[in-house]
C-alpha cells in the first residue's frame, strides 16, 4: 500500500491537490506530503519513531484542515509530539485521520499541548480507521488550556475495524467564559479494551463544559469510562453525559466524576450501561429486520 493511499482510505484525496486547503501526511516517522495556507504555520520534524510538530494559527483559516497520520507496515511505532497555539481572535477546524489498514502490532501515541488563545476557537476531529486483526495500540494524550473566551471542540471517532487497545487521557483547563465540549464514539469487538479518561477543569468565571461519551462493547471487549468535570468558580456549568451498549460476554464501567466547589457553580452528570433497549429491537424486527441485523442498527444509532 502506497502512503498516498491513506487519504483514499478517507474518500478526501481530492485534499492533496487543492492548494486552498492545508494539509498534512505522515506515514509512520515520514512526512509524505504538507500544504500550508495563509495564517497556518506548520513546522515537521521526523524523529526515529515518528513526527514532532509544531502549529500556530495566526490567522482565521476559512477551509478545513486536514491531518493523515498513518501506519502502512504491519509492525510499528509511531509517536506524534504536537503543540499547538491557536492565537486571540482567531480559529481553525481540523480533521485528522489516523490510518492502520495492515496493523498487527502498532503502537500510535499521540502526545499534545494545545494552548487556545482570547476568543479564539480550535474544532479538533479525529477518525480512526483500523485493520480487522486489533493489533495495534492506541494512546491520545493532550493538555488543554483555554484563555478568556476560548472554544475547543474535539470529537474522537472509532468504528471501522477493531480498536485493539485504547487508552484516550484528555485533560482541560477553561479560563473565565470559555467553552470545552469534548466527545467520543467508540465500537469495540472481540478482545479490545476501551479506556477513556476525559476531565474539565472550570477554573474561570461562566466557564463551561460538556463530556459526552457513546460506547458499545461486544463479544468479549471491555469498556471503561472516568468523565470529570471540576467546578472551582461562580456561574460555571458542566455536565457529563456517559451511554455504554454491551452484548454478548462485553463488561463496561462508567464513572462520572463530578465535584463543585463554589456555590455558584452547577454540574450534572448522567450514566446508563445496559443492552440494547428491548422495544426499539422489536419494533426493528417487525419491520422485518433480523435480531443481529436490528441491533446493528441501534448501536450505529447510538454512535452516530
Amino acid at each position: 500500500m502506497e502512503a498516498n493511499d491513506l487519504f483514499k482510505l478517507t474518500q478526501q484525496e481530492d485534499v492533496l491537490k487543492d492548494r486552498n486547503t492545508g494539509h498534512l501526511l505522515i506515514n509512520v516517522n515520514k512526512i509524505v506530503s504538507k500544504n500550508l495556507v495563509k495564517g497556518l504555520r506548520i513546522k515537521a520534524e521526523e524523529t526515529m519513531d515518528g513526527v514532532n510538530i509544531e502549529m500556530i494559527v495566526e490567522k482565521p483559516i476559512e477551509n478545513l484542515v486536514h491531518l493523515c497520520f498513518g501506519v502502512t507496515h504491519e509492525k510499528a511505532l509511531q509517536k506524534i509530539n504536537m503543540d499547538v497555539e491557536v492565537r486571540r481572535d482567531t480559529r481553525i477546524s481540523v480533521l485528522s485521520h489516523c490510518i492502520f489498514p495492515r496493523a498487527v502490532d502498532v503502537k500510535h501515541v499521540m502526545d499534545a499541548r494545545i494552548k487556545v488563545g482570547e476568543r479564539a476557537t480550535y474544532r479538533y476531529m479525529e477518525k480512526h480507521i483500523h485493520s480487522e486483526t486489533g493489533g495495534i495500540e492506541v494512546y491520545p494524550k493532550a493538555v488543554v488550556e483555554l484563555d478568556r473566551g476560548a472554544r475547543f471542540y474535539t470529537e474522537f471517532e472509532l468504528l471501522r475495524g477493531r480498536v485493539g487497545k485504547l487508552e484516550i487521557n484528555y485533560e482541560v483547563t477553561g479560563g473565565v467564559e470559555s467553552v470545552t465540549e469534548m466527545t467520543s464514539r467508540v465500537s469495540g469487538r472481540g478482545d479490545d479494551v476501551i479506556k477513556i479518561r476525559e476531565s474539565s477543569n472550570l477554573i474561570g468565571r461562566k466557564a463551561r463544559g460538556v463530556l459526552t461519551s457513546r460506547v458499545a462493547v461486544r463479544d468479549s471487549a471491555k469498556a471503561a469510562v472516568y468523565n470529570r468535570i471540576i467546578a472551582t468558580a461562580p456561574y460555571t456549568r458542566g455536565h457529563v453525559d456517559c451511554k455504554e451498549i454491551i452484548q454478548d460476554n462485553g463488561s463496561a464501567t462508567a464513572i462520572p466524576i463530578v465535584e463543585v466547589r463554589h456555590p455558584k457553580a452547577h454540574v450534572t452528570h448522567e450514566a446508563a450501561i445496559g443492552s440494547v433497549d428491548t422495544k426499539q429491537l422489536e419494533t426493528l424486527m417487525s419491520r422485518g429486520l433480523s435480531e443481529d441485523e436490528a441491533v446493528e442498527v441501534i448501536i450505529e444509532g447510538l454512535l452516530s
